[in-house]
């Protein structure tokens, strides 16, 4: 039950806009239910792990507990990163009976998701173990969970692409059309931002070679085969790292990584996502 690699903290702010967003959906201008239960009464309560699963994202489940009742006790057994086993104990609680009820569902709806995430990258970063391939996600995310999901793609022992469109370039081949050609895409990318990372994605052999001869900094295969996929290994011969996308899944994986490919990116981690299975009991002391 041990971490898969060390994790930077998620951002702060980024998990008080979530959670704030959340409780604006859920709670809005406040709890009925909650309010069947006395002002002062105390309760404890055992969150367990009903599967085998990477967990995920506790600092979203503490900071819902605690912005409705910050004196709250939260006992972690398990960690982002560890693996947890079906009917282990994650967390006890101890605080307000009320605050407990209000923020159990967005607490939980977080760490069931990003769990999800976190497992299923664990899934494909398995599949390729033995090779150097890094899995990486995309920006098929949950609209406005892109931090919290790619942070759990980290969880899970994943790496990832770019946050958004500000932060690399990918050029695609709606922007080749546009700009008139390879070459002439990645002149203009450079001379607007040349500190980006440049990536191209190629969808045949020609279009790789054009990308090796304009000097990017990474060239996608786009649906390529497996022997075209090690054909363009030996064209580029390491002078650029190769990453495949399309037609990615637990079954294909290790074929792809087997080729020589440096990354392979798939959507599915944070696209195709089931929560893991989690249950909170609440006693009242």
């Amino acid at each position: 039950m041990t971490s898969l690699q060390p994790l930077a903290p998620p951002p702060t702010a980024q998990v008080q806009a979530d959670i704030e967003r959340a409780f604006a959906e859920d709670i809005g201008a406040g709890d009925a239910t909650a309010e069947l239960l006395t002002a002062d009464a105390r309760a404890s309560a055992t969150l367990t792990c009903r599967e085998d699963a990477v967990i995920a994202g506790s600092a979203w489940f503490d900071a819902c507990f605690r912005r409705l009742d910050p004196s709250i006790h939260i006992d972690w057994q398990l960690g982002d990163g560890d693996r947890a086993t079906a009917g282990a104990v994650i967390c006890r609680l101890e605080g307000m009976a009320r605050a407990m009820v209000s923020a159990e569902r967005s607490a939980l709806n977080f760490l069931q998701l990003l769990s999800g995430t976190a497992t299923a990258t664990a899934a494909y970063v398995s599949a390729v173990a033995g090779t150097a391939v890094k899995v990486l996600d995309t920006r098929k995310t949950v609209p406005g969970l892109r931090i919290a999901q790619k942070y759990a793609v980290r969880c899970g022992g994943g790496h990832n692409h770019r946050v958004g469109l500000y932060d690399a370039i990918l050029v695609k081949e709606n922007h080749i059309i546009a700009a008139g050609g390879i070459a002439a895409a990645v002149e203009a990318a450079r001379r607007l931002h040349p500190k980006l990372l440049l990536e191209v994605e190629v969808e045949n052999l020609d279009e790789l070679q054009q990308a090796l001869d304009a000097g990017v900094d990474r060239i996608m295969l786009d649906n390529f085969t497996p022997p075209l996929m090690r054909e363009a290994v030996g064209i580029t011969a390491g002078r650029v790292p190769l990453e495949v996308s399309g037609n990615v899944d637990l079954h294909t994986i290790g074929e792809y990584a087997r080729t020589g490919v440096d990354f392979i990116s798939v959507g599915a981690l944070t696209k195709h996502v089931q929560a893991v299975d989690l249950s909170l009991r609440l006693q009242l002391r």
